[in-house]
């Protein structure tokens, strides 16, 4: 009795620190409103370059993932979640004194390897620690929103920072960065672990427990579906914030107006977490939808508007609608897609999950970053935005079709097989 009294108290910590820790720690803050123009300008790269260092990144992921996914399942998600802040730090020290492309793709393998080990265990420590009932999954959404919401708020106080910052010294926003991701390390360090750790388990266990893992997810209907959607449209909203700072410095934007657009953004997604729900309760199956045609049309609108000759003016207008809209879609969508994964899934299943959802993920993301770097060493960013846009739509519009089928159903419309998942160990 005294040991579950012990448990609910920890989980009602971790619930209660989970927002104020994911507001520092859910990415890099001073980072990427300014990351193009650093490699560009202070380590010396050009555009194809920085896109070559963002397509080692998922890739260097999609290494990690099975022994990141071993490592949380023998030491638990406290643990690992301080190594990963950890090497996090490490990361940015490394981007920081680095002197040359290799050391820059380096500094990619550590990044990699912190945001594996957090992605594996930040979800699952608030989820297990959100006490059962029939509401799990809204008070889970609702405290991630919450999170994410304060999270995009200060990366647009940042942001907006970091454009001046390096306007003045182009180290000094990577600095910053740095003295957050420590501030990171020890929020972590906070937190109470409520997952029982067996470290008697052998090593070898471990790997055949997530082999056998990933073996029953990827048949799983419901989940692969959720697991592709999620590689490409992922892959996309990440690869949107690169060449939105190439599209910025081919139409000539002052450097400290990066800063500016960004925290727009930032603003826009923040509001994005807060409506949640009521992106879920409007659209409902539906939501994915409207989110993946909303980003890749407004893509298109950002590549035609430079390729037709629009002046400066209405050129940045356009820009910045199109960019609102796409983090408005942002915003709600990883909380969403979450509670999504979450669905069926008990404490021993969903770091599997994760780590199952990363995989194809990082795959999809390197090879249309090597495939967009090659583009942008024989053609312009805007045509690059037309490209990527124009084929994402017609895979969105064939998936999602596909997904009418597989996900979204209720609950006695899925197989046995689907609902008994939570069964697995």
């Amino acid at each position: 009795m005294e040991n579950l009294e012990k448990k609910q108290i920890d989980m009602q910590y971790n619930v209660k620190l989970f927002p104020i820790y994911k507001l520092f720690s859910w990415d890099l803050l001073f980072y990427y409103a300014i990351n193009f123009l650093f490699f560009t300008t202070v380590k010396g790269l050009n555009p194809a370059d920085v896109l070559l260092i963002d397509a080692f990144y998922p890739l260097f992921k999609l290494i990690l993932q099975i022994p990141s996914a071993v490592i949380v399942n023998k030491f638990g998600n406290r643990k690992s979640l301080i190594v990963g802040n950890l090497i996090l730090c490490s990361s940015i020290l490394c981007i920081l004194l680095a002197n040359s492309l290799a050391l820059l793709i380096a500094s990619q393998l550590l990044m990699a390897c912190g945001y594996v080990l957090k992605n594996l265990t930040e979800t699952n420590l608030l989820f297990s620690s959100v006490e059962n009932s029939s509401k799990k999954n809204d008070k889970f959404s609702k405290v991630d929103a919450r999170g994410s919401a304060l999270y995009y708020m200060l990366d647009a106080v940042t942001s907006l920072t970091s454009g001046f910052l390096f306007v003045y010294n182009g180290y000094l926003p990577i600095v910053f960065c740095f003295v957050l991701c420590v501030v990171s390390l020890i929020l972590s360090c906070s937190f109470r672990e409520t997952k029982e750790i067996k470290p008697n388990i052998p090593i070898k266990q471990n790997f055949l427990d997530i082999k056998d893992g990933f073996k029953f997810i990827f048949q799983s209907k419901r989940l692969k579906s959720l697991i592709i959607f999620y590689a490409i449209f992922s892959s996309v909203i990440s690869l949107r914030s690169t060449l939105s700072s190439s599209l910025f410095t081919d139409i000539s934007l002052p450097e400290q107006y990066f800063g500016i657009f960004y925290a727009i953004g930032q603003i826009v997604s923040s509001i994005g977490a807060y409506t949640q729900s009521w992106f879920h309760n409007r659209f409902r199956n539906r939501a994915l939808t409207v989110f993946s045609l909303i980003v890749t049309f407004s893509m298109i609108a950002m590549g035609f508007c430079q390729v037709i000759g629009l002046n400066f003016g209405l050129t940045l207008e356009i820009i910045l609608i199109c960019l609102s809209l796409q983090c408005l879609v942002k915003g709600p969508y990883y909380t969403l897609i979450k509670r999504y994964l979450n669905s069926f899934s008990n404490e021993s299943t969903r770091t599997k999950i994760y780590a199952a959802n990363e995989i194809p993920y990082c795959i999809t993301n390197s090879l249309l970053c090597f495939a967009c770097s090659g583009l942008l060493s024989i053609t312009n960013t805007s045509y690059v935005y037309i490209i990527v846009g124009c084929v994402s739509s017609v895979v969105f519009i064939f998936l999602l079709e596909h997904m009418k089928h597989t996900v979204g159903l209720k609950p006695e419309e899925y197989s046995k097989q689907e609902i008994e998942f939570t069964q697995l160990h």
